[in-house]
């Protein structure tokens, strides 16, 4: 595929639509509009006549059209593309009459729906709502990139209305799109018309990438299962990898009942997820407060429980969390961090011997932790640290620390 200068100077000289753009992305079509309008006059070769000289008007019509005798507009593919962004929007007007039965050019039409011009406009909105649903199902990527235009939602509302109204089949097309406007919109639709049984729903939240989409079938999901779906359903949302989608089943452990299975989540690595299994228990009559301080004392075989203390508890729990800053294990050192974050009871001091931590996740989450404390570090004892025998990971949080105490220039 060409970029859109090129393709533009590539129709001007008569190469066909297809030659010029190939199979092009959604952002080339209005990318080739703006091209073609810049074309310097040199470029234009025959199509730089002006415009009236390619018009006729008719005592009856309401716009002119093009002359069709010895008038290169009407000759070939090419011609007509470079009228449909002719700068002159009588010229513009008069080339979507060539539009209907051209399916390569339907892209263009769908620009000219965000027209400026508004006589422009309306006559590319009148062709575009001849246009069979699937046909402009298959644009539905170049429809919704021009929805960001003023001019932009006629489009996304025809588009809209004929995957509504349409086959199921049509939806169904569009939601595995590599657009991610396009496969969030169609997931919309889908939900909304009640396409996605519910476990199919967890599948797709628990799957995605996008948090958008993570939520939306989240939701559904949980809105839409019966009884009978509850184990299909939770069972892939509590095993999700990605913390919003455990956190939307944990809480759907409360509607279905089964609030003391959240004790399970208590411990979560994704704070969101210990938050909602909080709740999900004092929903059920349970305090977790206890709970936590059971499980940081003595051995502590769930790093989480730390975090968790921090979140609920109160000051009287920092010694318990200072004294798992030493836990042998790298994770559970990592969410006692994060528990004295929580109680705000961080100090330089105590924090700063895991400045040097063979654990690099242990060393991001005292700087974190440290960066407030800054100040109070020598110039001499971060910069002792910056140093090239220093693992990565400790000359970085020495440079943060640098920068957030101010100096001017970290050492080494």
């Amino acid at each position: 595929m060409n970029d859109a200068s090129t393709a533009a100077r590539q129709l001007a000289g008569g190469v066909s639509l297809h030659a010029a753009l190939g199979h092009a992305a959604a952002e080339c079509w209005p990318a080739l509009d703006r091209a073609i309008r810049d074309l310097p006059p040199q470029d234009l070769g025959s199509y730089v006549a002006p415009a009236g000289r390619w018009l006729q008007w008719h005592w009856n019509a309401p716009m002119p059209s093009l002359r069709r005798s010895g008038n290169r507009w009407a000759e070939s593919e090419s011609a007509t593309v470079i009228a449909l962004c002719h700068h002159d929007g009588w010229v513009r007007a008069a080339a979507l009459d060539l539009v209907p039965g051209s399916p390569a050019l339907l892209p263009l039409l769908i620009v000219r729906c965000t027209d400026w011009a508004a006589p422009v406009r309306e006559r590319a909105r009148a062709l575009l709502s001849e246009v069979p649903a699937p046909a402009l199902a298959a644009c539905a990527e170049l429809v919704l990139l021009l929805a960001r235009r003023e001019q932009g939602r006629f489009a996304v509302d025809l588009l809209d209305r004929g995957l509504r109204e349409g086959p199921a089949a049509q939806v169904e097309a569009l939601l595995t799109s590599e657009d991610r406007a396009t496969r969030r919109f169609a997931h919309r639709i889908a939900v909304d018309r009640g396409l996605l049984a519910p476990g199919r729903l967890a599948r797709l939240a628990a799957g995605s990438g996008d948090a958008s989409l993570q939520d939306l079938c989240a939701d559904a999901a949980i809105a839409s299962m019966r009884d009978e779906d509850h184990d299909d359903v939770l069972g892939v949302l509590l095993t999700a990898r990605n913390g919003r989608v455990r956190a939307a089943g944990v809480t759907a452990l409360r509607r279905t009942g089964r609030h003391d299975e959240a004790r399970a989540w208590l411990t979560d690595r994704s704070g969101v997820v210990r938050a909602c299994a909080r709740y999900v228990l004092r929903q059920g009559g349970t305090e977790p407060l206890p709970l936590y301080r059971a499980m940081c004392t003595g051995e502590v075989t769930e790093p989480g429980a730390a975090a968790g203390l921090g979140e609920c508890g109160d000051r009287s729990d920092a010694e318990t969390l200072w004294a798992l800053v030493h836990h042998p294990a790298a994770a559970v050192r990592v969410h006692a961090v994060t528990g004295l974050r929580a109680l705000d009871a961080v100090t330089r001091a105590g924090l700063a011997p895991l400045i040097d931590d063979p654990s690099s996740a242990v060393v991001r989450a005292a700087t974190r932790a440290l960066l407030p404390h800054a100040a109070g570090f020598s110039r001499e004892w971060l910069s002792e640290r910056n140093a090239p025998d220093r693992s990565p990971a400790v000359r970085v949080a020495a440079q943060r620390l640098l920068r957030a105490a101010g100096y001017a220039r970290p050492v080494g």
